[in-house]
């Protein structure tokens, strides 16, 4: 890989993400922490990011923590797909909802629901799930305060009690061999979910397309529902079809 084109993979990282570690982009384009840091150091030159120890975040909104800016980031797609996504569970359906912008997105919209069953290890998911009359349950673990979530393997351990039909899933990259996240704690937390489940759905923006997470999820195969904002590339699309997963769209229903 050319050093133009991954630095400018670097900045769409942590566009995504909010913030990254030298560790962490070192593992994603197996390069050297050296050679990242060089890179860091170059885009902050150039004011495409901002470093800090051991790391970088975006230039502009370098005080936001990285999941503030999760909920921020294509917030209009997000509602679109949250919106949609509410509208396939009825009453008496029981899902796991794992943490994320657009799953926070999602429970919003199905705050306005009644009789659901929710499994989530996120306090916002939960608060927004419960105040509209659903039962919740809030898997606890080690805290993390800047995305509202309870992670390791306590959560993972209380997971094991629970066996309902759906799992909503969000994720950081979509491509053809599947899908993919790029925190270590919250794809085991998935995987754990995944495994429990029958019928996964997975909630992405088109800024998922094709990008290349570190810790894989599961194939696509494994998927029934993708509900997106925009039809994805079109061979994402064959390998979507191939796979028998259904794709989703505001528009389409």
């Amino acid at each position: 890989m050319r050093v133009a084109e991954r630095r400018e993979r670097i900045v769409a990282l942590v566009a995504e993400k909010g913030r990254a570690t030298v560790e962490e982009l070192a593992q994603q384009f197996e390069a050297s922490q050296e050679t990242i840091r060089r890179d860091l150091t170059a885009l902050a030159d150039r004011n495409r990011l901002r470093k800090y120890h051991g790391g970088a975040t975006l230039a502009e909104k370098a005080n936001e923590s990285a999941f503030n800016l999760r909920v921020t980031e294509n917030a209009e797609a997000k509602r679109a797909i949250a919106a949609t996504a509410a509208r396939l569970f009825q009453p008496g359906d029981a899902l796991f909802v794992d943490t994320g912008s657009t799953t926070l997105a999602f429970a919003a919209e199905l705050g306005r629901q009644e009789g659901l069953t929710v499994i989530t290890n996120s306090v916002g998911i939960a608060h927004h799930v419960s105040g509209g009359g659903s039962r919740t349950f809030l898997l606890g673990g080690e805290h993390r305060h800047e995305a509202g979530e309870n992670v390791g393997s306590l959560v993972v351990q209380q997971l094991a009690g629970f066996s309902p039909e759906h799992a909503v899933l969000t994720v950081g990259s979509i491509s053809a061999d599947g899908i993919r996240d790029f925190d270590l704690q919250e794809a085991e937390i998935a995987r754990a979910m995944i495994e429990r489940c029958r019928r996964i759905t997975v909630l992405a923006d088109s800024s998922k397309f094709q990008r290349m997470g570190l810790f894989h999820l599961c194939p696509l195969s494994r998927i029934h529902r993708l509900v997106t904002e925009s039809p994805p590339p079109e061979d994402l699309m064959r390998a979507l079809r191939s796979a028998g997963v259904e794709v989703l769209l505001p528009d389409s229903d």
